[in-house]
């Protein structure tokens, strides 16, 4: 049988995509691209959501109840979790930043 997977977003994911979106449209003066960015990885986490466990967990130093599991997204990486059937959201990482010391 097929799970069947919800989504739920932490407030510190949340907050991360609004920063790097206003950060490219105002910083950046780019607002067609922060929406690209927030339109791609709303999408990324769609598509995602029925196989939420189809893949490889991400490799961390630490050990943790619930395994992260990764989707980039241009420089970006989304980090989430899979509790029972909830695709947990929990972090947008750019690709550039020490990951490690952040997760």
């Amino acid at each position: 049988m097929t799970k069947t997977y919800t989504v739920s977003y932490l407030p510190l994911f949340e907050q991360e995509l609004q920063d790097t979106s206003d950060y490219i449209s105002h910083k950046l003066r780019n607002p067609q691209a922060a929406a690209r960015l927030v339109d791609a990885v709303e999408g990324a986490i769609m598509d995602r959501l029925p196989f939420a466990e189809s893949f490889e967990p991400y490799r961390s130093a630490k050990e943790r109840r619930y395994p992260y599991y990764r989707i980039d997204v241009g420089n970006y990486a989304i980090y989430y979790v899979v509790i029972d059937t909830v695709m947990e959201v929990r972090r947008l990482l750019y690709k550039g930043r020490n990951r490690a010391a952040l997760l």
